[in-house]
């Protein structure tokens, strides 16, 4: 109201000014073509005036870009009103139709605006948000802020900090649109000023519609900001209280992870400290890699349940849980449990140790070698030359896998249990029946008593350290002496003690001494597969041959 009253009062000052102007100038005497140049020159003035304005608002229009936000949020909220409203017209219009339709041409009009109402009101539906509750809602309403999730352990502080640059983020995008709103309403008030000088300058065209929706648009905007702000500060004070709250979390993980490296780097040095007393005092090699094993597997361990009941709060559910899950669990890791189970019967039963010789048969076949290592899951071995890989196998050197649930399955021979490090091994040579066979069987008994005594007297203290474990009632380690009679003559069996490592050497020198002495003596004869020939040359009648008598 108060801008009419000042539009008036201009024009009634611009009037009386030019009457005054007139009258001064036929007081001073001035010609009829004289005030028409003073008022030619006038409205150039003015003209020129104009046209500033409007090169200025076509300036201001080119500023505010159809791409701009907030104008294409109003746009959207104009067009969602228009909509509506002919939407309510149309049902007026059906509503009146559907009472007062009489001829062909109405029915028509009626199905028309029946369709074209099915069309409108899927248009509302989409465009329900944009004046269902105000224009702007979709720009002044801040990012949601979602329930902050609990940081529980280590992992989850990198996650928190993310978070944090979210939220800030959000907060930097929500002000930038506060800001392009500002500067737009900045726009709009100067757009507003020119088409008010317009309107004073330019009485031949009207702008009181420009105006009009000029003041009705820069309303719309002014109490979107006025919302925002109101918004913007209580938005900020949530996002402060969450981001006090994650960096809460933060230090609380942080503390607590310096506290369980600490408490892991002293269990690390009680362990160290464990194992270089173990290395002092104990000297058996076998002995000190199985402490050293343990030693290690009670360090994981101690760690592994440090580690669970710090960050597990409630380890009586997950026991419940995997009590319910053991089951299935049990099923579809047969095997590996049980290779725990067989690991646990090998450690504390101590029927296999690191170092020890032992034969395993597995799928038809037989492997002998050294245990290099006993794992949670499986027994590591090196295969050697031995006797079994020179008559079967053909093969020495490799690396064997047994699995630990073999122990209970299969065939698992140790040559060197316990302390027994001896192994009985047995030479056959065959002699002929007309060979002094006493003879023989005295210089085989002196040959393997020769060599394998050393071990004779080894096993017989190894045998006598076994009785506090076992019941043994033959513990003969004497070289023994058998024969049999063969096909193709007499077999003479000599047993031996011998090193478990070094069966193939031992009967290697053996058996080319018994050949050397047997050969030696004129009554021994080493019988082999021989054939004889019979030929009786005496006939009772003579034959004939090329007229001769034979």
């Amino acid at each position: 109201m108060w801008l009419k009253y000042f539009v008036l009062i201009l024009l009634f000052l611009q009037t009386l000014y030019a009457n005054i102007e007139i009258n001064s100038s036929v007081d001073g005497n001035l010609t009829n073509e004289e005030v028409l140049l003073i008022n030619a020159k006038k409205e150039s003035q003015k003209y020129a005036k104009i046209k500033k304005d409007r090169d200025t608002l076509k300036t201001l229009k080119m500023q505010i870009s159809d791409e701009n936000m907030w104008i294409k949020s109003y746009a959207s909220y104009l067009t969602a009103l228009d909509v509506k409203n002919n939407l309510d017209k149309i049902k007026k219009r059906i509503k009146y139709l559907s009472r007062h339709a009489k001829n062909a041409s109405d029915k028509s009009e009626l199905n028309a605006l029946i369709d074209k109402q099915k069309i409108l009101a899927t248009q509302v539906d989409n465009l329900k948000g944009d004046f269902a509750l105000a224009p702007f809602s979709e720009l002044i309403t801040p990012p949601n802020i979602e329930k902050i999730p609990e940081i529980s352990n280590p992992f989850d502080i990198l996650g928190g900090y993310s978070l944090i640059k979210t939220f800030d983020a959000n907060f930097e995008e929500y002000k930038k649109k506060k800001e392009a709103l500002q500067n737009l309403i900045k726009t709009l008030q100067t757009q507003l000023r020119v088409y008010n000088h317009l309107a004073l300058l330019d009485t031949v065209h009207d702008y009181k519609k420009d105006i009009k929706r000029q003041k009705l648009q820069l309303e719309m905007f002014r109490r979107a900001l006025d919302t925002m702000n109101v918004t913007m500060n209580v938005y900020q004070k949530r996002l402060d209280v969450a981001e006090v709250n994650i960096h809460k979390s933060i230090k609380r993980q942080i503390y607590g992870l310096v506290k369980i490296t600490i408490i892991i780097f002293l269990i690390f040095l009680i362990f160290f400290l464990l194992k270089l007393i173990v290395k002092k005092y104990i000297t058996d090699n076998e002995r000190f890699y199985m402490a050293n094993k343990i030693i290690t597997f009670a360090n994981f361990t101690i760690i592994i349940l440090v580690l669970f009941f710090n960050y597990i709060e409630n380890v009586s559910y997950i026991v419940t849980i995997l009590g319910f899950a053991s089951a299935g669990i049990a099923i579809a890791m047969k095997d590996w449990f049980m290779s725990l189970l067989g690991w646990l019967v090998i450690v504390f039963g101590g029927s296999i140790h690191v170092g020890d010789r032992i034969r395993v048969d597995l799928n038809g076949m037989k492997y002998v070698g050294d245990v290099l290592d006993v794992s949670l899951l499986r027994i590591t071995i090196l295969e050697d030359i031995t006797l079994t890989s020179i008559m079967q196998n053909r093969r020495a050197g490799r690396i064997i896998f047994i699995p630990n649930n073999y122990v209970f399955t299969k065939m698992i021979a140790n040559y060197t249990h316990n302390s027994l490090k001896t192994v009985w091994d047995g030479i056959k040579i065959t002699i002929t029946f007309d060979s002094n066979h006493k003879k023989a069987m005295h210089l085989v008994k002196e040959i393997t008593k020769k060599y394998s005594k050393g071990y004779t007297d080894i096993t017989r203290k190894q045998l006598n350290k076994l009785r506090q474990n076992y019941s043994l009632k033959n513990t003969n380690v004497e070289p023994r002496i058998y024969s049999f009679i063969a096909s193709n003559g007499l077999d003479i069996e000599a047993w031996y003690l011998t090193n478990a490592y070094g069966t193939l050497t031992l009967r290697s020198v053996i058996s080319a001494d018994i050949v050397d002495a047997f050969n030696a003596e004129d009554d021994i004869t080493i019988a082999y597969p021989t054939q004889k020939l019979n030929v009786s040359m005496h006939n009772e009648n003579a034959i004939e041959h090329n007229h001769e008598l034979v």
